[in-house]
Formats: C-alpha cells, sequence, structure tokens
C-alpha cells in the first residue's frame, strides 16, 4: 500500500552521521529473546497480522509476537529515529523508495539465507527488493495497482456507462476520448457541461477529475499512467537509475497536457488538495465524479455512505497499452535486530502462503503470492466489491504495463527536488521546461 514518500532528508542525514560514528552500533533494545517487535502503518491490516502472528507463535512455541502501529506522517520519522537511537523493531513494513538508502546505510538485515522464491509471488515483486550488493532486504508482502473509481450516479447522469469508461484511450496532444468523457462529467454552477457552449471554468459545481495533488517525483495517482503509457520510464534503466527522464520531451508533454486539464476546468485545482480533501473525499462529496487512486483505497471508497462507486481500468495511451504502477511492500529486518533469530523467523512466516492467504481473507489488501490474492479477490466479491480493474493489468500483460515506483539511490533528494517543481507548474502555470534544470540538480546528486 500507500504510497507517497513524504521527506525525511534532515532525517537521513542525522543517521547517516549517526552510523558514521558509531552511535546506532549496538543491539536495538525494543525487545527480549522471546519476543520479536514488528512495525507496520496502516491500521485496517492491524487485525489481519495480529491473526498471522497467532499462527506464527503455535508453530513457534516460546516465541511472541509485539506489534505497533503508527499512522503514515509518524511511521517514518519515529522508525528513522529509532535507528539511530538503537531502539528499532526487529521487523517493519518496508517501502520501495526507502529501502534503498536504508541499505546504503546498512540497517538492514540480508534476507538471502530465507530462501526466498521470486516465482512464488507476483511477477517483479521480489526482484525489486534485491539491492545494488545483490543481497535482498526485503520479503514480498502485498501489492497494489491504480484505476479509475467513479460515482455510478454522476456517470450515468452523463450518459457514460462501465463499458465506455473501460474503453477509453487518450493522447498528449487532444486528450482523445479520456478527456472527452472528463469534460462531459464537468458541470459549472449553472449546470453546463465542460463541452458544452458558454462553460464557466473559473465557477464549476462538479470537476470531471479530482486532483490527487501535483505527484512529486512519482505521480503515482496522478500523471504516472499517463507518462508510461505513452512509453516514458523514470529512470535509464529498471533498477538502480543514474539519470532520471524528467526532461523528456516525452514526459513534459504529458505533463502538460495533464495539468492543461486543470486550466480547461476539468480537473480541480492544485488547491482543491490537502491532507482532509484527497480525491476520495472530493469524490464522495460530489465535487468530482472520478479520481485516480490505488488499491489500498478500495475499502475506503466502497465504505462511504450513500455513495455508489465502481472502477475502470486506466485509458490506452499512445504505445496502445494501458499502464498502471505496481508497488509492492515487503517486511525487512533490521540489522542490528535484538531478536534476530525470532525476526528472520516472523518474516519467512510473513511471506508464506500460510500467512498471505490469512491476510487476503480479510479482503483489505492483495498480498503478494498468487494464493493471498485469490483469497483477497474473493473476500472483495463476498463484500459485493468488484475488484477486476485492480486485476486486470496482472492477469492481461498483452494490454497492461506494470511499473515499479523508481528504483535508485537518495529517493529522498528527489522528492525534495520534484516536489516543489511540479507544484509550481501545476499551481503556478511555470513552464514545464523547468524541469529540465531540475533533472540536471537531481542528475548531479546521483552521480556523487
Amino acid at each position: 500500500m500507500r504510497i507517497r514518500l513524504r521527506g525525511a532528508t534532515a532525517l537521513t542525514g542525522a543517521l547517516a552521521l549517526a552510523l558514521t560514528a558509531g552511535c546506532a552500533g549496538g543491539a536495538g533494545t525494543g525487545s527480549s529473546s522471546d519476543t520479536v517487535t514488528y512495525w507496520l502503518w496502516d491500521a485496517n491490516q492491524l487485525p489481519a497480522y495480529q491473526t498471522c502472528a497467532r499462527g506464527f507463535e503455535k508453530e513457534n512455541p516460546g516465541l511472541r509476537v509485539k506489534i505497533t502501529q503508527l499512522g503514515w506522517d509518524d511511521y517514518w520519522t519515529k522508525l528513522t529515529a529509532s535507528f539511530i537511537a538503537g531502539t528499532q523493531p526487529d521487523v517493519f513494513t518496508d517501502h520501495i523508495q526507502k529501502f534503498g538508502q536504508f541499505a546504503d546505510l546498512k540497517v538492514l538485515e540480508p534476507l538471502d539465507g530465507l530462501g526466498i522464491d521470486a516465482s512464488a509471488y507476483q511477477p517483479g515483486l521480489a526482484d525489486n527488493w534485491t539491492g545494488q550488493d545483490g543481497h535482498r532486504y526485503g520479503a514480498p508482502k502485498d501489492w497494489d495497482t491504480v484505476a479509475l473509481f467513479y460515482n455510478k450516479k454522476l456517470t450515468t447522469a452523463a450518459g457514460l456507462t462501465a463499458d465506455r469508461l473501460n474503453d477509453l484511450s487518450w493522447n498528449p496532444e487532444d486528450g482523445g476520448t479520456f478527456e472527452k468523457a472528463i469534460a462531459h462529467l464537468t458541470v459549472d454552477k449553472n449546470g453546463r457541461r465542460g463541452d458544452e457552449q458558454g462553460f464557466d471554468k473559473n465557477n464549476v459545481k462538479v470537476y470531471g477529475l479530482a486532483t490527487n495533488g501535483a505527484g512529486d517525483a512519482d505521480g503515482q495517482t496522478q500523471w504516472s499512467t499517463f507518462a508510461a503509457s505513452a512509453g516514458w520510464t523514470y529512470t535509464d534503466k529498471k533498477r538502480w537509475g543514474t539519470e532520471y527522464q524528467y526532461d523528456s520531451g516525452t514526459f513534459q508533454s504529458v505533463v502538460d497536457w495533464y495539468f492543461g486539464l486543470a486550466k480547461k476546468g476539468y480537473l480541480a485545482p492544485f488547491t482543491a488538495y490537502n491532507s482532509s480533501n484527497q480525491a476520495n473525499v472530493q469524490v464522495s462529496s460530489g465535487r468530482a465524479a472520478t479520481a485516480f487512486d490505488g488499491a489500498w483505497m478500495i475499502s475506503t471508497y466502497a465504505g462511504f455512505k450513500d455513495l455508489d462507486v465502481a472502477t475502470a481500468v486506466p485509458p490506452a495511451g499512445p504505445t496502445g497499452k494501458r499502464a498502471t504502477m505496481m508497488n509492492g511492500l515487503a517486511d525487512s529486518v533490521s540489522r542490528h535486530a535484538a531478536n534476530k533469530p525470532g525476526a528472520l523467523k516472523w518474516v519467512k512466516y510473513l511471506s508464506s502462503d500460510a500467512c498471505q492467504k490469512t491476510v487476503g481473507e480479510y479482503g483489505i489488501v492483495f498480498p503478494a503470492t498468487p494464493e493471498g490474492t485469490r483469497a483477497a479477490v474473493a473476500a472483495y466479491r463476498k463484500k459485493g466489491i468488484d475488484v477486476t480493474a485492480f486485476t486486470r493489468p496482472i492477469a492481461d500483460p498483452k494490454d497492461f504495463t506494470t511499473f515499479s515506483f523508481p528504483i535508485t539511490n537518495y529517493a529522498a533528494d528527489v522528492f525534495a527536488l520534484m516536489r516543489p517543481a511540479m507544484q509550481d507548474i501545476y499551481a503556478n502555470g511555470k513552464p514545464v521546461s523547468d524541469l529540465d534544470k531540475t533533472n540536471r540538480q537531481i542528475d548531479l546528486i546521483l552521480s556523487q
């Protein structure tokens, strides 16, 4: 699940200094020989992992798992601080954009001895957790993709059927049928639609597309699906690239078109987005008709009262294929875990079908193993939720492209540079060509 990197550059620097000085060299104090400490950030997943813990404890008499759940805003700050203080958890939920720096700072324990078979998980999930040194630092945990959530009441009123919404295409020249659909779903305060004469883009009642912000360095639920379906990639290599490609003409044409939707009044403005008014809130309140969002939000949208919501696959792009980011979390072991033998056993269990099937049965996330995924699909179906828009990209690689977060060093620095640059384009109308300079700054950092 989520997902967006919230910069911790200062703490990362402090961590590097502390480790160089040997301040965090001793074993952590978070557990004892009979306890394994485990941190995660998603409260919705806590019950599922508590059930896994009971299964693990039954198989491993004398060991118990102590789970700590922290909100996303606090998680990374407290985790990084715990490495500095030597009070780190034995095991923690890791994110693909963090592990590179953690591995480089040598705070992660290699997991090569666990015998993790990459073919036992959904394609690509295990490979992403191999560091530049060839060691594995994460055991696959779950995965997610991005789809288009839509308010069925509003799409029906606009005459847009599910079949039509699942057959959209786009291009950076005129936006294709996707832009036409978003324009038609947009309604101003006088009741005129975005594709009708007299539409007032400065007084919009319902936006065709909700905003999830400017997208920072990855654009996971904003522009990434468009950029990838136009044939663009974040870096020069699939993993551990040394040059970013935000200066690409393809990328800049995509960004220019995407944020241009806001200038036309179809995409909610940058000012509409904040921590309490994310895309899901805009859709549930009727302020927006559709939103690109991730699989981790399925239960949230389904839980809104009086909202009949469905999902559609992303539109096909100039390459002829549809694209979605496929993110996968993993469980990592702290290098200085107080109970390293117990930690390794727990991670092995977490990545097994036994635990992943249990997690899947809760219907809150797609576990990394195929059996766990099948259990999740069945659980969602039991709840009356169709998740086909999220699973089709995995089942149909001929028509879909899946891609990962950019995996490079200095992810926090890339974030710190790209966040204001993308916000300037979206909010302040700065030219996309300004990304040339930002890209040079990023590549200079990567060359260090």
